[in-house]
């Protein structure tokens, strides 16, 4: 069986940066599950995977374009201090849900903090990044009619409800 739409796909990778840096990996834990063709990874690696079978082991960099796209200096913003109502105590890293200019929901980490200035970013953590990933499949088969309908796998690896 080869990865195509609508197959529930398991995988093992380790994500590294340019430098080599470890971001992310499966190691030690359970496979990566996800259904092929829902948009459950980034486009880049899911493109990669397409028409692959079980045991296939591939190295794939992925540029920012296919991944959480380039960074934007525009989603960086100077904020005050009292727009964190009820938040006590306001550190570097924290991150909180805020609505973008269109409306949607997006989330936003504070950068930097001066006094009551509060900079926050929009911008995914790996946006403008070229990503690595070390790949190996390790299960292929058939979503269920239910998981193709929620738009992910269930189960084992996958989303619980």
């Amino acid at each position: 069986m080869l990865i195509a739409a609508n197959k529930a796909v398991s995988i093992d990778y380790t994500l590294t940066n340019d430098a080599g840096e470890v971001i992310d990996s499966s190691a030690g834990g359970a496979p990566l599950v996800y259904l092929q063709g829902a948009g459950n990874i980034i486009p880049g690696l899911e493109k990669a995977l397409e028409g692959k079978a079980v045991g296939d082991e591939l190295q794939v960099a992925v540029e920012p374009e296919d991944a959480y796209g380039e960074y934007a200096a525009e989603l960086v913003s100077t904020l005050s201090r009292s727009m964190f109502e009820g938040v006590d105590e306001l550190e570097v890293g924290m991150q909180f849900h805020a609505s973008a200019p269109d409306g949607q929901m997006q989330i936003v980490t504070i950068r930097d903090l001066d006094g009551d200035d509060v900079t926050v970013d929009g911008n995914h953590p790996l946006a403008g990044q070229r990503l690595n990933f070390q790949v190996k499949i390790v299960d292929i088969r058939d979503a269920s009619q239910e998981e193709i309908a929620h738009g992910h796998v269930h189960g084992e690896g996958g989303h619980h409800h």
